[in-house]
């Protein structure tokens, strides 16, 4: 079974086996979770934008707006960016949803 910390973006996946042969020619299983799909931006309900200042951090916005720093993947799903990084560019809006509740 894989672990992922209750809060984690992956906790509720499906975890998924596979069996491989190695090469003497044994076989051994490989435990893996399945993909994440990004839910749908337009299936969140926005509760505010924020525009990111020279500096910002994506961990820090989501302190703010989400009380808690781990977060900030929820702030990558509301706004549809695959990598954290691409918040953290000054001029970019943030978005703060809650997920899969509207349009």
């Amino acid at each position: 079974m894989i672990v992922f910390a209750p809060a984690s973006r992956y906790a509720a996946l499906e975890t998924a086996t596979v069996t491989v042969t190695q090469l003497d020619g044994t076989q051994r299983e490989v435990r893996y979770a399945r993909r994440r799909l990004l839910p749908p931006v337009e299936q969140h309900t926005t509760l505010v934008e924020h525009t990111v200042a020279a500096g910002e951090r994506l961990d820090l916005l989501a302190a703010r707006y989400l009380g808690d720093p781990t977060q900030f993947w929820r702030l990558c799903d509301a706004t549809g960016a695959l990598r954290p990084e691409e918040l953290e560019v000054t001029g970019v809006v943030v978005v703060v949803a809650m997920p899969g509740t509207g349009g």
